[in-house]
This record gives structure tokens, sequence and C-alpha cells, in this order.
């Protein structure tokens, strides 16, 4: 396919490579800044752009992988004029309506996983969600997203936005709690790499057990003396004594929620 890409955050800087790579042609990189836009442009093999009225008119697919604020200031100058292409966003949280009445043909491409310029990722193992507004749409989408991975999955607006709630807690959430844990070894001169393998193994076990029965710690017993003594410890923190102690809360009533009596 001929693609053009709209954005060129960390997620365009992965597509980009894996389109490449599956033969399909980027011919453009939009982007607000040159030297983001020529540097995706470069990893596509395609000529760099920073104006929106400057994006070609000649692709088969306009991908926009931009913030969800900026989708609705540049569909309608992205669609102008070229209303009878396809349209693609990749936002987890939006819905496929942000086309409606700007192009005939629209849809989602949403791969599931977490983008860092400075990490590799193996797109054949990324799911994807797609959704199309009409059969052209959904065949471009479809057609799109095999050519990257066999995890597709067709999936509504309404659908994919809990999907992308799920995916905070056990991504953004999860790396939070990262955060909180590097500061209180930081603090206390411990390295935070002493934590790799627990995290790893925690990880491991939600590949053969369902989380609930994967949990383990203090609050899923209840274990009021430490858990108290835990949360003193944060009183300096009101903040994250809130989120322990909210958690410990949760983890336990998750845990006994089918408890009989």
């Amino acid at each position: 396919m001929k693609i053009v890409l709209i954005g060129a955050g960390r997620l365009a800087f992965h597509l980009a490579k894996a389109l490449r790579n599956a033969g399909h042609d980027i011919v453009q990189v939009y982007s607000r800044t040159m030297a983001s836009a020529s540097q995706v442009a470069e990893i596509a093999g395609a000529s760099p752009a920073t104006d929106l009225q400057a994006v070609v008119a000649d692709a088969d697919v306009y991908i926009l992988a931009v913030t969800d604020s900026a989708l609705a200031e540049v569909v309608p100058v992205v669609c102008k004029g070229r209303e009878q292409k396809v349209f693609l966003h990749t936002a987890g949280s939006m819905p496929l309506e942000v086309f409606r009445g700007m192009a005939m043909h629209y849809g989602v491409f949403y791969p599931m996983q977490t983008f860092s310029k400075e990490r590799d990722v193996d797109f054949s193992q990324i799911p994807c969600f797609v959704e199309g507004n009409d059969e052209l749409a959904v065949a471009t989408v479809s057609q799109l997203a095999f050519s990257l991975t066999a995890r597709v999955y067709r999936l509504s607006s309404d659908r994919r936005k809990y999907l992308h709630l799920a995916a905070v807690f056990a991504c953004n959430f999860t790396n939070h709690c990262y955060a909180i844990a590097a500061d209180l070894l930081e603090q206390h001169g411990i390295p935070f790499d002493v934590m790799l393998p627990l995290i790893d193994e925690t990880a491991r076990k939600v590949h053969e057990l369902t989380p609930l029965q994967a949990q383990t710690g203090p609050a899923v017993r209840y274990d009021e003396n430490v858990i108290r003594a835990q949360s003193q410890l944060l009183r300096d923190n009101p903040f994250v004594k809130e989120i322990y102690d909210r958690m410990s809360m949760n983890i336990y009533r998750k845990s006994h929620a089918n408890d009989t009596l």
C-alpha cells in the first residue's frame, strides 16, 4: 500500500519500520517539527513534511498516529480534498466517528503495546485491534494489520475504550508502581535492580495463572500488623500512602469476593 504517516512519535517510529519491512510504500511522514519528521521519514524511506497543506493527495491510506487531543485539529485538514481515500487513527480511546463527515472511508488501527524509541519491538507479536466504517475501510485496515501480525481482532469503538482502560491498569499504573518502588529504594540506598527477578517472575506467572490466582502478599490474607506498619512508613507521603491503603483493601476484597459464610 502507498501510505502517508501523520505523526512522528513513538508509535509512528516503530510503525514506519514495520510497514516498510512488510513491503509497504511510505511516501511521506508529517510532523510539526522537521527534526521529528526527518527521523521517521529516514527510517521509512519517505519524504518529511511539516505543513499539513503539503501532504500528498495520492496515497492509498493515511495513518494518523498523533495524540488524542491533536486528532480533532488534524482530521479536517488531512481529509480535505482526499475524502475518497482511507483514513485510520491509532488511538485506543478515541472513537471511529472522529472521521464522520470528513471522509468516506475510515477506521481504526490500534496496536496494543507500549512503545519507546530506545527499544525495538516485534510487531508480529503485537495484538492489533481494527475497525472500519464500511467494507473498503475494513478490508484495508485488516489487510494492513495482517501484513504485520497474525494477531488481528475486530473490535468496536465502544469495546475498545474498555480495552484501553484495562491496558492503562496493566501497563501505565503498573509502571508507576515500579517508579514508587524505585523512589523508596533510592531513599534507602538500595539499587532498583534487586526488584527485577521479582518483577520478571510476577509477569511470567500470569502466562500460566489468572491474575487473581497469582496474587500474593500481606493484603491477600489481610495481615493487619504488616499492612499498618507499612502504611505508617509512608506517612510523610500522603499520596503514596493512600495508594497503598486503597490498593491493599481492594486486593483483599477482590481476592475474597467469592468467599462464602
